[in-house]
């Protein structure tokens, strides 16, 4: 089976930008987004007490008892990052105070509280952390990176989806969140290839696993 096509970090960066800004522009003119309220309603609809308590853990990976775990883990594993750890360490720096400064410039309030809501802290931090993971992972073998990729998507959309259950956002704050948070990722992938380290850590990594070379021609 081929491998899918390269994603470069270039183009998450442009995408999640004017996601971002669609996201900001509406909620600044409009005052809500589209389907805020029938999203929300929907899935408090199918929250349990035992749906909640679950999505209380998965709250954990958009906060530091689950990312710095997470990113010790990640210096572990990829060379490249132990390698530039002052970017990788920067983008988790990066992702709260951004998101807490776009809050106080848009000044939209929580579905229930008077504090701030627009973007998701915990979901700006887990797709900023996970988009990371996404792109060190293109150091793997081709079969664990797809896996180790397509988890870390899940993770990002789980701790979205436990912020709106459990009655702290939007479902617009989410997504903003996610578009902030793989901005900053996209961006520090971007840094991390034109500031490459020592030929030790290794080859910069790729979004995706390059393609099989191409057979010998025919004698």
């Amino acid at each position: 089976m081929s491998p899918g096509p390269r994603l470069h970090p270039r183009g998450v960066l442009t995408v999640a930008t004017a996601c971002l800004l669609a996201f900001t522009a509406a909620v600044v003119v409009l005052g809500s987004v589209p389907a805020d309220t029938a999203v929300r309603e929907a899935l408090l609809s199918v929250t349990t007490p035992g749906v909640r308590a679950v999505m209380r853990v998965v709250n954990h990976l958009g906060d530091w008892r689950g990312l710095l775990p997470g990113a010790l883990l990640l210096f572990v594993v990829f060379p490249r990052a132990r390698a530039q750890w002052w970017l990788w360490v920067g983008l988790m720096v990066a992702a709260p105070v951004t998101e807490w400064a776009l809050k106080h410039l848009v000044g939209r309030h929580r579905p229930e509280a008077l504090s701030l809501s627009f973007p998701s802290g915990h979901s700006t931090a887990a797709a900023a952390f996970f988009g990371a993971l996404i792109y060190l992972a293109g150091a793997l073998p081709p079969a664990l990176c797809a896996w180790v990729r397509r988890l870390a998507a899940l993770m990002i959309v789980l701790v979205g989806v436990a912020r709106v259950m459990l009655r702290a956002h939007w479902p617009s704050d989410v997504l903003a969140g996610f578009a902030l948070g793989l901005a900053l990722a996209a961006l520090a992938s971007l840094l991390s290839e034109r500031w490459s380290p020592s030929p030790a850590a290794g080859p910069p990594p790729r979004w995706a696993a390059p393609p099989p070379p191409a057979p010998p021609a025919a004698s």
